[in-house]
């Protein structure tokens, strides 16, 4: 293979189409945010069951629980995503996300 064809090749690979190059991006940081919204909600629902919360306090978790979903979904609507876009294969570990 002589240089040009190097170059070549690696222009190929350098080429990305910016629009895609922001939206995988984007649905990778709203994947990991959707992961940690389920993760604190689990463990606030382990809290609740456990009896360890003040109502207030079960109360306080919920509203912001419900603004964090409502947060994400607009989000994903902006950026023209769907839940199962932020829905990683694992391969056999299964998806990286609970099913809502």
């Amino acid at each position: 293979m002589h240089e040009n064809d190097h170059r070549n090749v690696l222009s190929e690979h350098l080429d990305a189409d910016p629009d895609n190059v922001e939206k995988g991006l984007v649905s990778l940081v709203l994947t990991i945010v959707e992961l940690l919204r389920q993760l604190m909600e689990r463990q606030a629902l382990r809290r609740v069951d456990a009896g360890n919360l003040s109502d207030e306090q079960v109360e306080r978790i919920g509203l912001t629980l419900m603004r964090l979903e409502e947060r994400m979904s607009e989000l994903r609507e902006y950026f023209g995503l769907n839940p199962e876009d932020l829905n990683i294969d694992l391969g056999p570990l299964g998806p990286l996300l609970a099913p809502e």
